[in-house]
């Protein structure tokens, strides 16, 4: 059987013969999944591996540790400048230029494209972290004006991506962080006003395309996780599984979305004990997939930047390997 259709079957509850992986990093398990990460290349420079400045006009600076820096300059500060703002044109060729290449290389692989900085995201690196949440209240209608802004960029990011490789592409990888340890930055009602329905729209423009809606989001957003799934979110990719309860997220979704795991990355492999990360690795197993699928690994792609050592993702890989055909 392809790849692809073994992912594909993972998603969708189509009884896979094995857990597929979704990593490129060690060759004594297989990879799945070809993922294309160039569509989120910023033409003024930034990429996530140089901060520099996007094409919204974020400006980035690195940090200490090896990520992608963080926002130094929010260019909608002042919602004085909103009048006159231009978002960057989703129909611009440099965005597509470097998606052949990654592509060309898929061979059976299921291809993910990815694109970063969604609703939250895009809407707190424009506005600043804390202006966002205190606009939830204070300038809702702008608020609003800003995120259908944001999502009219995305569809038609996808309406181009489309129109040029179509069904060469199986899914798109988006990210929005939602949640603290305890919880999520927003009441389910704000929520449901304010993201939730341009969430549908968004997943619905990524299915019309024929392509799965995969997203990934940190923290604990357990609450969250209902509205995405009957707004039709095919996969989540949670990095911080003990933060959410792998046996509270187990029982109340196993079943209903497709989980793409990695062992937690904050209490797990940067402590970097075997028993510990195999304990784990057996657990996110038995509690989130099912014997018709519901379960893909994911890499851990920096691991310095969370503290772990490479002897901790290999211990992590091989555990996930040795459960490879545990529900068949």
């Amino acid at each position: 059987m392809e790849r692809r259709e073994i992912v594909r079957r993972a998603i969708e509850f189509g009884k896979p013969p094995r857990l597929p992986f979704f990593q490129t990093h060690v060759d004594y398990v297989p990879s799945d999944v070809c993922y294309c990460w160039e569509m989120d290349r910023a033409r003024r420079g930034w990429f996530f591996d140089r901060a520099t400045e996007d094409d919204w006009g974020c400006r980035w600076a690195s940090t200490d540790l090896k990520n992608m820096g963080q926002v130094t300059f929010h260019p909608l500060e002042d919602w004085s400048s909103l009048s006159t703002y231009r978002p960057p044109n989703p129909r611009d060729p440099f965005y597509f230029d470097r998606v052949e290449d990654a592509l060309a290389g898929a061979e059976d692989r299921y291809r993910v494209v990815s694109s970063h900085f969604n609703l939250i995201e895009r809407l707190h690196l424009l506005r600043g972290f804390t202006r966002t949440f205190e606009d939830i209240y204070l300038h809702p209608a702008e608020t609003e004006q800003l995120l259908d802004m944001i999502l009219e960029f995305k569809i038609g990011l996808l309406h181009e991506l489309n129109r040029r490789f179509g069904d060469r592409v199986d899914g798109i990888f988006l990210t929005d962080d939602w949640g603290t340890q305890s919880g999520t930055f927003v009441s389910p009602a704000i929520f449901a006003r304010f993201f939730l329905p341009r969430y549908r729209q968004l997943f619905r423009a990524i299915h019309d395309h024929g392509w799965h809606a995969i997203l990934h989001s940190c923290g604990k957003i357990n609450d969250f996780l209902p509205p995405l799934i009957d707004a039709g979110l095919d996969v989540i990719n949670i990095h911080q599984p003990q933060a959410c309860g792998i046996q509270e997220i187990g029982r109340r979704f196993s079943g209903h979305i497709c989980f793409l795991e990695t062992a937690d990355v904050q209490k797990t492999l940067p402590v970097g004990d075997p028993e510990q990360i195999r304990a784990e690795v057996r657990c996110l197993v038995e509690e989130l997939s099912t014997p018709e699928g519901g379960f893909i690994v994911y890499t851990c792609r920096f691991p310095e930047a969370v503290g772990a050592d490479e002897k901790a993702v290999e211990t992590m890989y091989r555990a996930f390997a040795d459960l490879m055909y545990h529900r068949n």
